[in-house]
């Protein structure tokens, strides 16, 4: 599986995404190959899912269930919870 963090400008926020989202999967024990963006650049083709916050996700063009929106970058918790939620259904 291949995940990607995406932000706007795809160099700070998302490479904290990208951190937060490889200490989630650890810690619930998912493997995945982790990277991040610029929005700008993605295509729904470059990963299975998307990790981006709810301020790009709408003008993003990749398919809504290929997206987890993410209300607060720096906190673990929330990646945590909605990594779980995903790889659970």
């Amino acid at each position: 599986m291949k995940i990607m963090a995406v932000c706007g400008s795809g160099l700070g926020s998302s490479f904290m995404m990208e951190m937060n989202i490889k200490k989630a999967l650890n810690k619930i024990g998912v493997e995945a190959d982790v990277s991040h963006t610029d929005l700008a650049s993605v295509t729904p083709n470059d990963a299975d899912l998307f990790v981006m916050a709810k301020d790009i996700a709408a003008s993003s063009n990749v398919p809504a269930d290929k997206i987890i929106v993410i209300k607060n970058m720096v906190g673990l918790a929330e990646f945590e919870e909605k990594l779980t939620a995903y790889f659970n259904r």
